[in-house]
């Protein structure tokens, strides 16, 4: 199977002269640098080696993730950087990723078999504890946590399963 690749930061801009960078999440995705994650720049320069290390991240919720990536020790080295996006494998992610990008959520058919309840995700808020989906269900607006025991999983394709029987009074709805 072909290994499968993210996209999931832009630098933003340099910092400082030690080659540290400002890098923010894309796509609605949360901020998923990491020390030790391997990260691909892209476009690539013509030479040089566009595989990078994350060797330290700070992340600061206001401007994004400020990270040293191997091979990057000076200030002219950070400044190329900037515009440039940051890919990830995919099986280097969080398992849960799915669950908090946007893109891929946004517009997708939610479902719960149980109550006969289903809307489509028309927002993603991001929460300290956990985000939330904002659901619309025939008209009607439902917030809808997403959390182990109401979310089961995002397939692929088709409707997002959830366990939303209970919460804020839908039994028998």
């Amino acid at each position: 199977m072909r290994e499968r690749y993210r996209c999931i930061a832009r630098v933003q801009k340099s910092h400082g002269k030690i080659g540290e960078v400002v890098a923010v999440p894309v796509h609605g995705l949360p901020a998923v640098l990491a020390e030790g994650l391997d990260v691909c720049v892209v476009p690539p320069r013509l030479k040089g080696e566009r595989w990078k290390t994350v060797e330290s991240c700070f992340e600061d919720n206001r401007e994004g993730s400020l990270i040293h990536l191997s091979g990057v020790d000076g200030i002219d080295e950070a400044k190329a950087l900037v515009g440039r996006y940051l890919l990830a494998r995919e099986s280097d992610l969080p398992d849960d990723i799915d669950l908090h990008d946007a893109d891929r959520l946004l517009g997708r058919e939610v479902a719960d078999e149980r109550l006969g309840l289903s809307g489509r995700i028309t927002e993603v808020m991001r929460g300290v504890a956990n985000d939330v989906w904002v659901i619309d269900a025939g008209g009607e607006e439902l917030l809808l946590p997403v959390i182990e025991r109401v979310v089961m999983g995002v397939p692929e394709q088709g409707a997002i399963t959830v366990d939303a029987e209970g919460f804020y009074g839908l039994e028998g709805r």
